[in-house]
């Protein structure tokens, strides 16, 4: 697990990896948005909570189809199966990288690319708490769909297809967080996003250690 923690961490760390593009797909369609809605400041403030959370969203699918893919073609998710670990850690390991990777990345950035909707002082502290706690239900639910498609030709265009609907509770409580601060209301949608954030790191190595079962026939 440990080996396999750090071999994708390495992969998606390297020159060209995944975690560059990520990032720099998540900067690009924060930048253009403000530049299509034009200068009205306010509603860029009060959309800036659900574009920044659509653009992480959108960013994280970028790698998520090659989470299993790599392994599978080349033959060592056969290997990682047939290891004496059992395959949910497999999974968990391979999620964990994907959001040390990604997830947290694209966390650490929003602040920086909230500047670009005049986001309020008061929304910051919820935007980057709602990302870094909601972020790892990104990657955990990816992992399950990029295991369901994992012997699908041209599966990656299928994957946000299927992960999409799913993950669109966890944008709606991460959207609403940022904007009850800036209303200055309750945040409960922040317990909102722990919640489904928690419900699906632990059940989703299960599900694709079951998904990635099916494909090998094992």
């Amino acid at each position: 697990m440990n080996a396999l923690f750090a071999r994708d961490m390495r992969l998606a760390t390297r020159a060209g990896g995944s975690a560059l593009l990520a990032l720099a797909f998540f900067a690009g369609v924060a930048t253009l948005v403000p530049l299509g809605v034009g200068a009205d400041l306010r509603l860029l403030a009060r959309i800036a909570g659900g574009v920044l959370w659509v653009a992480a969203v959108l960013a994280a699918l970028l790698s998520l189809d090659r989470l299993f893919q790599a392994d599978y073609e080349d033959g060592s998710l056969d290997l990682v199966a047939l290891a004496p670990g059992s395959l949910e850690a497999a999974a968990f390991a391979k999620i964990a990288a994907h959001w040390l990777t990604t997830g947290l990345p694209l966390t650490l950035l929003s602040p920086l690319l909230g500047l670009l909707f005049d986001l309020p002082e008061r929304g910051y502290p919820a935007l980057a708490v709602s990302l870094l706690l909601g972020t790892p239900a990104v990657s955990a639910i990816g992992a399950v769909g990029a295991a369901l498609t994992l012997s699908i030709r041209r599966g990656g265009l299928i994957l946000p297809l299927i992960v999409l609907p799913l993950l669109a509770p966890i944008v709606i409580f991460g959207a609403g967080a940022v904007l009850a601060a800036l209303d200055g209301s309750a945040n409960g949608a922040l317990w909102l996003v722990a919640a489904f954030s928690m419900v699906a790191v632990l059940l989703s190595p299960f599900a694709a250690a079951a998904c990635v079962r099916l494909h090998l026939g094992s």
